[in-house]
């Protein structure tokens, strides 16, 4: 066979086979020659076969191209021998494919040899890909850069992939070529690729961001220089995001079931759930696991859980341990522990360390502590932060402080900001206040209020009242009560002392300290509530002041009652104050005991007013036990005249 036929003219005959897949071993065909077989294939059958009779080399080479895709391949075999023996470039490449399926891959190469050598697109690839296989690197990339150079998606793609295995930087390049032709995974990992990109470039912004907060500048810099900078890298990041997305969806029109998921996550991060859904329907019916279950999710947030249920079961059923989990809670809820049992085992077979986390908490919530330590530990070993940390606390509750701390480390290390909070506390119990602290401001550059609280008392406790007030304005913006009483009370420490006034004489308006109580106390702080009260006292708004002293004692607080009293009998009501005096005096306040034995004195109740008076001797302080007892002698005395 010394000349192949002419490239143009083959590539108009439709002697090219359709792959039966992207990734298939490919096989020359056009999609006139689908056309063909789907309108009229029995026709057109007899007629290649009474032209292949009369020795057209064209029809045989067709003919054998329609019998090799429907399997005959004994049929096929001679037609495309002789079409290739008359120069045939398209019948050499599908003699190659034949041969190929049937298990003779070198002597299939020799033919796609012939067919690439003559031109053929589609033979350069599958001899490329054949070359990959038998470890000739140098010799693949040939031929599929050949196949590529042609427009060959099938070519453009596998050596995209050949190129991105040694880490070329050509791959991108092939890759996008491939996807820009049709090729479908080349365009789900070219979004993929660009993905990672955009991850890559936002950690690399924000690295650099907080590189140039932390530094000192001894010159200033114009802020649109800083702005145009971090804007051209904040711009760059949605245009690649952007991007990504286009090739997802690309991919996912073409029936990728994994673009399809990845798309579906896109579009319900940015709250197109209706969209999101309907991406996420089609990866599941094409049997995507994680796409049905995160359907499921989606279906349940909507306020479907029959539905959910039903698409958690479907992706459970195929494996994905976080359908699995979502079903043993979905049960759990339900109080159906037994199935909720079932199906965090089967999470726990499918290679998911929730599912014996969750265990654990079923067995800690039906009090089976041991158990809960069992599962607790599985998953904790397996690496589970949470479980580590709920196994310390298991642990720490049991007494076993030395058990407890190494798991508490583990999660800490591993990023658990509880943990390090656990951490600060267990150390704090020993006294060892710099390692406790070390640990509380761990937890608290990660955002815990309550370690927050901590480094802020720490602080103050240590004269650093900058530093204090920064930890408890962040514990205070978390939603600390005692975090915004500690925060009111270091910014009143500032404010120059108050003139003298009298109820009902407005002296200032609301400051900042007196706006952090007031959050405190509609958290139900009672210091800060009585605090708020003596405040408004001081602004003579005697109506907001009572209101704040009668929420603080009716929680329990003395200090309120007695300051609810005072107003009272301020305001000439002091059989209602002397009822509020008893209540904080019954809850060990020294002075409200002293004003009730003044208030039993001039009534003329003596006796019960000597016995007020001794109880404010044994309150206190100093100040009150001298009054208290000097009035205490004097209604002795009155008695024994």
């Amino acid at each position: 066979m010394d000349v192949m036929g002419d490239k143009a003219t083959l590539f108009e005959t439709g002697r090219f086979v359709q792959p039966s897949g992207e990734e298939a071993t490919p096989v020359e065909s056009r999609d006139e020659t689908a056309d063909a077989v789907e309108t009229g294939e029995a026709v057109e059958e007899m007629r290649l076969r009474l032209a292949a009779e009369a020795g057209d080399a064209e029809a045989m080479s067709v003919l054998g191209a329609m019998l090799l895709r429907r399997g005959d391949l004994d049929g096929a075999e001679p037609h495309l021998r002789t079409a290739t023996a008359e120069g045939d470039r398209a019948a050499a490449n599908n003699l190659g494919v034949l041969l190929h399926q049937r298990g003779y891959p070198d002597e299939a190469a020799g033919w796609w040899r012939v067919a690439a050598v003559a031109g053929s697109a589609a033979a350069a690839h599958a001899l490329g890909r054949h070359r990959r296989e038998c470890g000739d690197e140098p010799a693949a990339e040939y031929w599929l850069r050949q196949s590529a150079e042609q427009g060959h998606a099938l070519g453009a793609y596998a050596l995209a992939d050949l190129l991105e295995h040694r880490g070329d930087p050509g791959a991108e390049q092939w890759m996008r070529a491939a996807a820009e032709r049709g090729h479908r995974e080349a365009a789900y990992r070219l979004a993929r690729a660009l993905d990672h990109k955009e991850h890559e470039e936002h950690k690399e912004y924000q690295e650099r961001k907080e590189n140039t907060q932390g530094a000192e500048r001894k010159e200033a810099r114009s802020p649109l220089t800083d702005g145009g900078a971090d804007g051209r890298g904040q711009d760059n990041g949605v245009t690649v995001r952007a991007e990504a997305e286009q090739w997802y969806r690309q991919a996912a029109a073409r029936g990728h079931r994994r673009a399809a998921l990845h798309l579906g996550t896109i579009l319900e991060k940015r709250g197109e759930l209706k969209e999101a859904g309907r991406w996420y329907l089609t990866s599941a019916k094409d049997g995507e696991a994680r796409a049905a279950c995160a359907l499921g999710f989606l279906l349940r947030d909507a306020g479907d859980t029959e539905s959910a249920a039903i698409w958690w079961l479907r992706a459970a059923q195929d494996g994905d341990g976080n359908a699995a989990n979502a079903l043993g809670a979905l049960h759990a809820e339900r109080g159906q522990t037994q199935t909720a049992e079932r199906w965090y085992r089967a999470a726990m077979d499918a290679g998911d360390d929730n599912g014996a986390y969750n265990l654990a908490l079923l067995c800690a919530e039906q009090g089976r502590t041991a158990q809960a330590e069992q599962w607790y530990r599985r998953a904790a070993y397996a690496g589970h932060r949470e479980a580590a940390n709920a196994l310390a606390i298991l642990l720490l509750q049991g007494g076993d402080t030395a058990g407890a701390e190494p798991w508490f480390s583990k999660a800490a290390e591993a990023g658990s900001v509880d943990a390090a909070f656990n951490l600060g506390i267990l150390f704090a119990g020993r006294g060892e206040e710099s390692v406790a602290l070390r640990w509380y401001e761990r937890a608290a550059a990660a955002g815990h209020t309550e370690a927050a609280l901590q480094v802020g008392i720490a602080r103050l406790r240590d004269g650093d009242e900058q530093e204090a007030e920064r930890h408890l304005r962040c514990a205070a913006g978390g939603g600390s009560a005692e975090a915004a009483y500690r925060l009111a009370a270091v910014l009143d420490a500032r404010r120059p002392p108050q003139p003298a006034h009298e109820l009902g004489e407005i002296v200032h308006e609301k400051t900042e300290c007196e706006e952090w109580y007031e959050r405190a106390a509609t958290q139900g702080h009672r210091r800060a509530q009585v605090r708020v009260g003596m405040l408004a006292a001081a602004r003579g708004d005697v109506v907001e002041a009572a209101r704040w002293y009668r929420t603080a004692a009716e929680a329990g607080s003395r200090n309120g009652a007695f300051n609810l009293g005072l107003l009272l009998a301020r305001e000439g009501s002091e059989p209602e104050a002397a009822v509020w005096w008893t209540r904080a005096a019954d809850a060990g306040h020294g002075r409200a005991a002293l004003r009730l034995a003044l208030v039993y004195a001039r009534r003329g109740e003596l006796a019960e007013g000597q016995r007020w008076a001794d109880r404010a001797v044994s309150l206190g302080p100093g100040e009150v036990a001298e009054r208290a007892a000097r009035l205490r002698d004097a209604l002795r005395e009155e008695l024994s005249a």
